[in-house]
């Protein structure tokens, strides 16, 4: 090798190391470039297209940044019937009274029992199976029981989308602007109540992060956790996030009444969440939603138990949240979103289910009806058995005899009425806690069944204990 070769070769590899140290230098210099842009990402996890604020009450601005969530979210107009639930769309003529074109179909005409376990309330006027969030808020207003009761503005706390408007009201005052509305006709309060429930009511504008804006969900969770032992709980501070994937759902999918004159929305959980302290609770404040009218038996309306409920089975005890099975997780393209077409799982069984159980969909489908088919037969022997009751009391009483003599009777009847009405009432017919739900109806059975002895034998002692027994005469 010549000098001159042996000096072309040292100057093709330095032109080589330093092409090379080059080609690092740039691709340290873009990893670290992207690098940072990632952490700025991070920060601003999606396109914003618009400004959000925390009066942006419309979901159709915040479907600007959210396009994939707003359709999702617009998908809750469907109407899908599964077995024992959710609801086929029916024709309706609209008229000025009523502008509906399509609603679902009664639950009254299915079952003409209901008629009699709510005889004398509004719910034995109208009553129909439940329909998606996008309905929410005119079923409400546009229900026969309208026209039936004096329904007040606090119904709308979980048929509309409130922060805004209870704000508003409040001068930023979220309780205040709720006490504002709760006495207000529901069709006077509606005026100020544009959306049904919508992203503002779940999330923070300028975060997303999950929170909870309903004042009745806010003290009542407060009253809850205090019957546990933990003081001044404040559940947008104190709940860890899969928590919330369940409150934000338990916001409205509760049990509820309404207390006082004021007719503040009160969630009974003070002693707890299973029905025997809510009816204790309902005992110890003398609360009833109406008098029967055949039987005067002082009766309860339960409302949607679902939180409650779900509190009672597995998936909670596993720490499943709601949001888990009614919005699963999904992927469109390389995102990966909730999924806000909220809906029954078995409509959706392989993203609601199959995540956690490695079954097939006919299967788990068929597991899921079997406990519904076995929940739904106890509601049936419930029913005949309520409905036996209160013929007998009704009987008794057209014969004279005396409210001292039907007191027993009557406390009974609240008690089944009471009992069947939460698995009646909760949306997943025993499904979200099925051994709960069946020792319900079982002990409904029992108070119907002792309540028709002791209207045969005034002296006839119930064998189980009920609270405040004199009170729900």
């Amino acid at each position: 090798m010549t000098a001159q070769s042996s000096r072309s070769g040292i100057w093709t590899l330095a032109a080589i190391v330093a092409l090379a140290s080059l080609l690092i230098g740039i691709g340290v210099a873009w990893l670290l470039a992207d690098v940072v842009q990632h952490k700025e990402e991070a920060k601003n996890p999606f396109f914003r297209v618009v400004d959000l604020t925390d009066d942006t009450e419309d979901p159709a601005v915040w479907g600007k940044n959210f396009p994939l969530q707003y359709d999702l979210y617009m998908r809750t107009t469907d109407q899908v019937r599964t077995r024992f639930g959710g609801s086929e769309a029916l024709p309706r003529t609209p008229d000025e009274a009523d502008p509906r074109s399509v609603v679902s179909q009664s639950r009254l005409e299915e079952d003409p029992r209901l008629k009699t376990m709510w005889a004398g309330y509004a719910f034995a006027v109208d009553f129909r199976e439940e329909r998606g969030h996008a309905y929410m808020l005119e079923d409400q207003l546009f229900t026969e029981r309208q026209k039936a009761a004096a329904q007040p503005g606090t119904c709308i706390h979980c048929h509309a989308s409130v922060y805004v408007p209870y704000k508003k009201a409040g001068g930023g005052d979220l309780i205040k602007g709720f006490e504002h509305y709760n006495q207000m006709p529901y069709a006077e309060a509606k005026k100020d109540f544009k959306h049904p429930v919508a992203c503002i009511d779940c999330h923070d504008s300028q975060t997303m992060a999950l929170r909870i804006t309903r004042p009745g969900f806010l003290e009542g969770i407060r009253a809850y956790k205090a019957s546990q032992g933990v003081a001044d709980y404040d559940v947008n501070k104190m709940a860890t996030r899969q928590e919330m994937r369940a409150y934000v759902c338990g916001q409205c999918h509760v049990e509820y009444y309404f207390k006082g004159k004021e007719k503040r929305l009160t969630y009974p959980w003070l002693k707890g969440l299973k029905v025997e302290q809510i009816l204790a609770h309902y005992d110890e404040v003398d609360h009833a939603d109406w008098s029967h009218a055949e039987t005067g038996a002082r009766a309860l309306k339960a409302q949607h138990p679902e939180f409650e409920m779900w509190n009672q089975g597995v998936h909670a005890r596993s720490g499943v949240a709601c949001a888990d099975c009614h919005m699963p997780y999904l992927r469109v393209g390389a995102h990966k979103i909730s999924d806000h077409h909220v809906r029954s799982p078995l409509l959706n069984i392989n993203r609601a289910c199959q995540t956690c159980h490695k079954f097939p969909e006919d299967e788990l489908k068929a597991r899921a009806e079997s406990i519904q088919e076995t929940t739904y037969r106890a509601r049936n022997l419930a029913m005949d058995a309520l409905t036996a009751l209160i013929g007998d009391i009704k009987a008794a009483r057209d014969a004279g005899k005396t409210d001292a003599e039907l007191a027993t009777p009557r406390a009974m009847q609240r008690r089944a009425q009471f009992f069947l009405d939460f698995i009646e009432a909760e949306n997943s017919m025993g499904f979200h806690a099925p051994q709960e739900a069946t020792r319900i109806l079982g002990e409904a059975i029992n108070a119907a069944r002792q309540g028709q002895l002791a209207v045969r034998d005034p002296a006839y002692q119930p064998v189980l204990e009920p609270t405040n027994m004199q009170k729900a005469i």
